[in-house]
Order: C-alpha cells, then sequence, then structure tokens
C-alpha cells in the first residue's frame, strides 16, 4: 500500500494492486500487445521484484517512486522493441496520471509470441 500525503492534510492510499491494473489495462492498450502474464517471464520477473504480481506485472514503491516490471505476451509480426518501448511510455503515462507518482523504471520482459491460430511460442 502506497500512502501519499496530501495537500489538504490527509493522506491517500493506493494498493499495489490498483497500481498493478493500471499497468496491465495501459499495456493491453499497445497494438501488438496479447497478454500480460506470460508464465516464463512472470516467473523471472518476480525473482526480482516480489512485492505485488497481477496478470504479469510487477510493483514496487519506494518513497513514492513507482518500479514496475511486466511480463508479456506478444503477436507474431510484432517489431517486439517498438511494442516494449510503447508499453514503457503508456505505462509510465497512464501511473503517472492517475495516480500523482512518479515512475521510475518500467522493465518489460517479452517471454512468448502468440502465432496466427493462438497458439504460443516460448
Amino acid at each position: 500500500m502506497t500512502e501519499i500525503k496530501s495537500e489538504g492534510g490527509g493522506t491517500v492510499r493506493i494498493a499495489d494492486e490498483a497500481l498493478a491494473v493500471i499497468a496491465s489495462a495501459a499495456a493491453l492498450e499497445v497494438e501488438g500487445v496479447s497478454v500480460t502474464n506470460s508464465t516464463y517471464a512472470q516467473e523471472a520477473a518476480s525473482k526480482v521484484m516480489r512485492k505485488s504480481t497481477i496478470k504479469g506485472v510487477n510493483v514496487s514503491v519506494v518513497d513514492e517512486i513507482v518500479n514496475l516490471s511486466l511480463a508479456l505476451t506478444v503477436k507474431m509480426g510484432a517489431k517486439l522493441h517498438e511494442v516494449a518501448k510503447e508499453v514503457q511510455s503508456r505505462v509510465k503515462t497512464a501511473i503517472e496520471t492517475m495516480t500523482g507518482l512518479t515512475v521510475g523504471e518500467v522493465n518489460i520482459s517479452i517471454g512468448a509470441v502468440t502465432v496466427g491460430n493462438g497458439k504460443r511460442r516460448t
């Protein structure tokens, strides 16, 4: 739970799970992203960040700086580096706009690619 001191004298608490949902939704808006729960990438990311995991999104908040790791499955034919860069941008913008927190890092792990018939290749 992230606590933010409000200018009005109170506090606002944002659950890490809420941050993960925002990040996941932002990632899914990017053309080429199939899902945000690639098992391989999620396991790799969870070894690094163990705070919160929702659908392939790990969240760590220290001193109101949000660091995220997203595990993605990308559609065949998508340019992986472009998809990753766009996900990073959209996740950062969504978190900062909706919460007022600062995003430090958005790390992307692409663990699988979906082919035309919906099958995954890892």
